[in-house]
């Protein structure tokens, strides 16, 4: 009887049950899923003790290895890699923007480096009003109470009164006296610009119609009367008689404007200083109630100062 050698079955070339190869899939995706969240949970995922409600300041000047160390110190994130990798991903070192960020509630690291990167403060913008005739003294204080970084003698420094247009402003709370400065300048450039041929018609200077609307808002009591006082104070002017205006006492000495603007004028004031009203009046008196009163002889103005003064 003839011997046949063993048959030899390769088993690495016959095909895997399909039970084989869906077992190792689901392993797979599985191992790649607790890894996913192993990373998510120590790297990603906002840490425990995060402070809801925090505001984080981010400073100027400052790296992205300061930024990462301050913000883990502050239980912000928890892996400064992680932070510092998705600021990278997001536009570079350079893209941290200096601001407050508000946290309203836990936020993953992706998320706070992508904010901070944008400069997505979550802040409601911090308003600052200022009135129309307030000086630049004024006008520092009320920047100085809503601003914690506002420097209000480097304010008062590069500050030029009559200039500092006066508006509802909206910052940051980390905004300086700078930003300030260079929104109430632009406001002004904005606002006086359309009237410089109007300027250039009347025959006077930017800065003679500026004293005048200056002088106008402290003296006029509203629209009713701006472009009234307006032509009653251009006509003393004309006539050579002393402006004789409370606001501005050194006028009742020396003829002519004053100076310098004398506070801020808004745009009524600019205005009417440009287009006066004319009239036969040479004075005007305000009585108890703000009423203005007015009179076409000195003898005819002391009569009203008895009657509403007195």
């Amino acid at each position: 009887m003839e011997n046949f050698p063993p048959l030899e079955i390769n088993t690495e070339s016959l095909p895997r049950p399909s039970f084989i190869r869906k077992n190792r899939n689901i392993f797979y995706i599985s191992g790649a899923g607790i890894l996913l969240l192993i990373i998510y949970f120590f790297l990603l995922r906002a840490p425990s003790d995060f402070p809801v409600g925090a505001i984080i300041n981010i400073e100027e000047g400052k790296g992205l290895h300061s930024v990462s160390r301050d913000l883990e110190s502050e239980n912000i994130i928890k892996s400064r890699v992680a932070f510092e990798f998705f600021v990278m991903l997001y536009g570079g070192e350079k893209h941290i923007i200096p601001a407050d960020y508000l946290f309203e509630h836990p936020t993953p690291v992706f998320e706070v480096a992508r904010r901070i990167s944008r400069g997505e403060r979550h802040l409601a913008p911090v308003a600052v009003t200022i009135p129309e005739g307030f000086n630049i003294l004024e006008e520092a204080d009320a920047f100085t109470a809503k601003l914690p970084n506002f420097n209000k003698a480097n304010f008062l420094t590069a500050a030029e009164e009559g200039y500092m247009f006066p508006d509802t402003y909206f910052f940051f709370t980390t905004d300086t006296e700078a930003d300030a400065l260079r929104l109430m300048k632009a406001n002004f450039e904005k606002k006086v610009a359309p009237l410089r041929p109007e300027i250039a018609a009347a025959g006077k200077s930017e800065k003679q119609i500026i004293i005048m609307a200056s002088v106008i808002e402290k003296e006029a009591k509203g629209n009713a009367d701006r472009a009234l006082i307006s032509g009653i104070l251009w006509r003393r002017l004309a006539i050579g008689m002393p402006l004789q205006v409370d606001a501005a006492l050194e006028t009742y000495k020396s003829r002519g404007l004053p100076k310098d603007p004398i506070c801020n004028p808004g745009l009524d004031a600019i205005v009417a200083a440009i287009h006066p009203e004319k009239s036969g009046y040479l004075y005007y008196l305000h009585d108890k109630d703000g009423v203005v009163h007015f009179a076409k002889s000195f003898a005819e103005h002391q009569a009203n100062i008895k009657k509403f003064l007195k």
